[in-house]
């Protein structure tokens, strides 16, 4: 049976021949050179938390949701079925007294989701999530399923880990994790200008360190998180509801509906939020820290730059901002990671700074987005592969050193573009 499927914000909409929800890669292989026969593109979707159409078909979509298991653990080695979301996998991991290194603010997303856009948290001496992965399996588009490692087909593992969903689909992966361990969380607002002064400290003195700045203030709210031996200061279920449930979804939610309606209260509403932050400082377990909940929806771009360009792109969003004919009701994230080796990840070969833009479902935000774009271009700037962007393919090959070898390889796997839709036509080329 067909229904229609949407992504998380709404923004994209498809409905396809068919859709088979496979069970195991034998199954998934045969669903891919089925729908190979007929002249059907295939497309695996997730949770849908993509902002891009990425995942969009109108042949054969493939749910992973029966395969979405735990497959072994060996040492801190785990592997898992593409399909599992990574709150499965953190309570997986802890369950056997494993985590992931690192991890993004959303737990939602498919674990091969998320690696296959370079989804990433914050934290110097971290990569992007696919930088964890030991070895992984695809299945390409003649149905067969590929093994590949550092030291097994080591050119599909450099263009695997980030693929966008062009080069097959992920049927499992195995990832390199660490021991469970702590976080003391530190969160507090803070002048603008102090971050900026002190910004290589705050980098380079704390494990996973990011800032939020509220447009149409000086003020930031300030993220450092630290690993620690234990959970000496746990936070009260009182003030973790009060502070990420009520405050950061429900009381934002309404703020965000507020400055739909009435746009001239935007700047009021965001001065006040800046200034009624509180700060706060707990310790809990890994994912608890890295991961809160998000339900207040919105569209979202993200670009990577080299660090030494950050505050030039940023000064140049604030331009933006005050000039926009509408005002922008969400903060601005700016994040840190390391540099990699995997051939389409953002961060290949430069440490990175990430600035995420948001704005509020429903609200205009294009001409936003497109100004952001345009500065942060010049700049060297490389753009989330799950997040809204405008690039074409001729822009990207400049932007990533080994692009060329990455849609050669798409050509040798998928010559046929089983694989392919509108959005990897658009950034990889027809």
């Amino acid at each position: 049976m067909t229904s229609p499927w949407t992504n998380w914000a709404g923004t994209h909409t498809a409905t396809p021949a068919r859709v088979s929800h496979p069970a195991s890669p034998a199954e998934l292989g045969e669903c891919v050179r089925a729908a190979a026969a007929e002249g059907l593109p295939v497309k695996a979707v997730g949770s849908g938390h993509s902002f891009t159409p990425a995942a969009l078909t109108e042949g054969v979509r493939l749910e992973l949701d029966r395969m979405a298991s735990l497959v072994r653990v060996d040492g801190n080695l785990v592997t898992v079925q593409a399909g599992m979301k990574l709150s499965a996998l953190n309570a997986v991991l802890a369950a056997n007294g494993l985590a992931m290194p690192n991890l993004g603010d959303i737990d939602a997303q498919t674990i091969s989701g998320a690696l296959s856009t370079g989804t990433h948290g914050t934290g110097a001496a971290y990569g992007c999530l696919s930088t964890f992965i030991e070895a992984l399996t695809v299945v390409v588009a003649d149905g067969t399923e590929l093994t590949c490692s550092a030291g097994e087909n080591p050119e599909l593992f450099a263009a695997a880990r980030v693929n966008i969903g062009a080069l097959g689909v992920l049927s499992s992966v195995t990832l390199r994790c660490v021991p469970a361990f702590t976080l003391r969380a530190d969160e507090r607002p803070a002048a603008l200008a102090d971050v900026w002064s002190g910004l290589d400290e705050h980098i380079g003195t704390n494990d996973h360190f990011e800032f939020y700045w509220f447009p149409y203030t000086d003020r930031v709210q300030m993220k450092r998180n630290n690993i620690v031996p234990t959970a000496d200061q746990p936070l009260s279920g009182w003030r973790r509801w009060l502070d990420d449930d009520f405050l950061s979804n429900t009381v934002f939610g309404a703020a965000c509906r507020l400055g739909r309606a009435i746009p001239s209260s935007v700047p009021a509403v965001s001065r006040i939020s800046a200034r009624a932050l509180s700060a706060r400082t707990y310790t809990a377990t890994s994912h608890e820290v890295f991961c809160t909940p998000r339900r207040v929806r919105f569209v979202e771009m993200e670009y990577g730059l080299p660090r030494e360009n950050l505050r030039e792109a940023f000064d140049g969003l604030r331009r933006i901002v005050d000039g926009l004919p509408y005002k922008i009701q969400f903060p601005v994230e700016v994040r840190f990671t390391a540099a990699d080796d995997i051939w389409l990840s953002h961060g290949y070969g430069r440490a990175n700074a990430y600035i995420a833009i948001h704005q509020y479902v429903g609200a205009r935000y294009e001409e936003y987005f497109r100004q952001f774009e345009a500065v942060t271009t010049p700049l060297g700037g490389r753009p989330h592969w799950g997040k809204m962007n405008f690039r074409t393919a001729e822009s990207l090959a400049a932007a990533y050193p080994r692009f060329t070898d990455f849609t050669a390889l798409r050509d040798k796997l998928d010559p046929n573009r089983v694989f392919a839709n509108v959005y990897t036509e658009r950034v990889l080329g027809a």
